[in-house]
């Protein structure tokens, strides 16, 4: 029987990461540009309102449907039995902790790009040096690493989840799903290739002992 570790969508997601500094150097660099005009604390309070609130929001209220993807997303009803069990994993209290502690890292990264943003200054000169524009895209690219940084963090819980634990728990139903989850992207009845996933289990399968 294939381990519900051999799910490719939950790799990809934790593939995610390599992401996240892509997305802090871009943060950083948008920082740089201009004279602040405002506080210092008015200032990262925008960023950080633009970057964290919004994905905070979804993950304690309604965790992001990890059987999305690039703007689509696995029909609901289409979910096997292993896949709506993993979705109970997602929706749970410690998840919403670990989503809590992840924005606060977040905060603090983002304290520390705050205050190396001047040493760039001059990197940045080819930009319009537009202050207030600069924050709002520096908000931006904060949400994208959050994103980067969220989503990977839920799914990686899944992931350490024992067999024994997993075998005990009762999967999602429709209506659950449909009413606990925020589902972005067109609905599709397949993401990734059937091959691939053959593919993919079979190298996982064969690296457990």
């Amino acid at each position: 029987m294939h381990s519900f570790r051999s799910e490719p969508i939950l790799w990809i997601h934790v593939a995610g990461l390599a992401t996240l500094p892509v997305f802090l150097v871009l943060c950083l660099l948008f920082l740089s540009v201009g004279e602040p005009f405002l506080p210092v604390w008015m200032e990262l309070s925008l960023v950080a309102a633009i970057g964290i609130l919004p994905l905070l929001w979804m993950q304690l209220r309604r965790p992001f449907y990890i059987f999305a993807l690039l703007g689509i997303a696995l029909k609901p009803e289409n979910l096997t039995e292993r896949q709506r069990k993993i979705l109970c994993l997602i929706n749970t209290k410690l998840n919403r902790i670990l989503a809590l502690v992840a924005a606060v890292l977040s905060v603090w990264v983002l304290w520390h790009l705050y205050q190396i943003a001047p040493l760039v200054a001059n990197s940045a000169k080819f930009l319009p040096q537009w202050r207030s524009v600069a924050l709002v895209l520096a908000g931006l690219a904060f949400l994208g690493s959050n994103l980067f940084l969220q989503i990977p963090v839920s799914v990686m819980r899944v992931l350490v989840t024992n067999d024994t634990e997993f075998a005990g728990i009762e999967p999602l139903s429709l209506e659950k799903i449909k009413q606990d989850f925020t589902i972005l992207g067109v609905r599709v009845n397949q993401i990734v290739p059937q091959i691939l996933q053959s593919l993919f289990r079979i190298n996982t399968d064969s690296s457990q002992p």
